[in-house]
């Protein structure tokens, strides 16, 4: 991990200086130090110091998972999940998106409260900031957005689960994204006994979406994938299960690039723009005259919070570099702002302008 090797870079000032990595941790799949502790020895004196390096490093922890935070924030406003559903939950995709925005029940929507683990999701929820921003990835794993779509006319109610999700990747997470998903689904079906039935009266149970919004395709690899239960007649007469639809997962693979062409897929699109790193006035502009969206004063704000704090994460990533010397800060910048899911090109162009460096060269810290 670049971090670890900056921080034993500290040692090469002749005063016999090492480090200790104490504690590493992963952070929705990010690799993230907590925790960054120095020893320094001055010929035989020991002394122990909190260095401004881990201070920095903290930080920058903290602002990373309150960009997360703020990212499900902006998803979960009720113009962008109507558009998630219109185009993903195939049982209303004839009506119109303020028909949708009127099926969703704006009281169960929970950014990052309700718990995952059985015995859990059903005993209330978990305070958002205690889940995220308390020793990460300890603790409670938690829905990123969870509502209820409710189609009175139809009869219909249908959970819905909305995840962001930085990388698919095998290598990143250490486990196949798609089990995760069986998990989440699962749960959404069994934490209703209790609540939406009781004992043998499986005939209740509601139908659940789970829909990843994976944001680390390639500049071709645009997709949206469903998952769900098939019916497979192996012998004899088929029996028609018409009750067996009853879980669905959706994967939206989109790409963070900037150069990269509009997607021919419309909510790609709209999720591109939204997730976008640009200007948040380039944004708003954007949403409102391309997808129609209305700019109340929530999603404004939603999207300059996010907008704002993206630019104090790449400040505090530069100061991260100048404290662990220019080869190895362009280095941790450049894997900070990856972690982000920031563009190649938005990332060189970064380098370029704080480092005073030529395209040629910071490209060779991007490659």
């Amino acid at each position: 991990m670049f971090l670890q090797k900056a921080a034993i870079g500290y040692g090469d000032e002749g005063l016999g200086m090492y480090a200790e990595v104490v504690k590493v941790l992963h952070v929705h799949g990010i690799k993230s130090v907590v925790c960054l502790h120095f020893r320094v020895y001055n010929k035989g004196e020991g002394m122990e110091i909190r260095t401004h390096l881990r201070n920095t490093l903290e930080a920058v922890d903290s602002l990373k998972a309150r960009y997360d935070k703020n990212v499900k924030e902006l998803l979960a406003d009720i113009q962008v999940l109507a558009r998630i559903v219109k185009h993903t939950v195939v049982e209303v995709d004839n009506l119109s998106i303020e028909q949708i925005m009127a099926c969703i029940d704006h009281d169960s929507i929970c950014i990052g409260m309700v718990p995952v683990e059985p015995g859990l999701t059903n005993m209330g929820r978990v305070d958002s900031v205690q889940t995220e921003d308390a020793v990460p990835n300890e603790g409670y794993v938690t829905y990123d957005i969870r509502f209820m779509l409710i189609v009175v006319e139809l009869e219909l109610e249908i959970i819905i689960n909305v995840e962001a999700q930085r990388s698919m990747a095998y290598s990143t997470l250490g486990y196949h994204l798609e089990n995760r998903m069986v998990f989440y689904l699962s749960r959404l079906i069994s934490s209703q006994k209790g609540i939406n039935f009781v004992n043998s009266e499986y005939d209740k149970i509601k139908k659940v979406y789970s829909i990843w919004i994976c944001m680390d395709a390639d500049d071709d690899g645009d997709s949206i994938s469903r998952i769900s239960l098939k019916q497979d007649t192996l012998f004899g007469m088929p029996y028609d299960f018409t009750e067996l639809d009853k879980m669905c997962g959706m994967v939206i693979r989109i790409r963070n690039s900037r150069n990269v062409t509009e997607s021919r897929n419309r909510l790609i699109a709209m999720l591109e723009d939204v997730l976008s790193r640009e200007d948040s006035d380039v944004k708003k502009r954007k949403l409102e005259e391309k997808y129609a969206m209305k700019m109340t004063l929530e999603l404004e704000g939603r999207i300059n919070r996010m907008c704002n704090l993206s630019d104090v994460v790449v400040e505090r990533g530069i100061e991260l570099g100048i404290q662990q010397g220019m080869q190895r800060g362009i280095k941790g910048l450049v894997d900070i702002l990856r972690d982000m899911g920031t563009p190649k090109e938005v990332i060189v162009q970064k380098i370029m302008e704080k480092f005073s460096m030529t395209e040629e060269k910071a490209r060779e810290f991007v490659e």
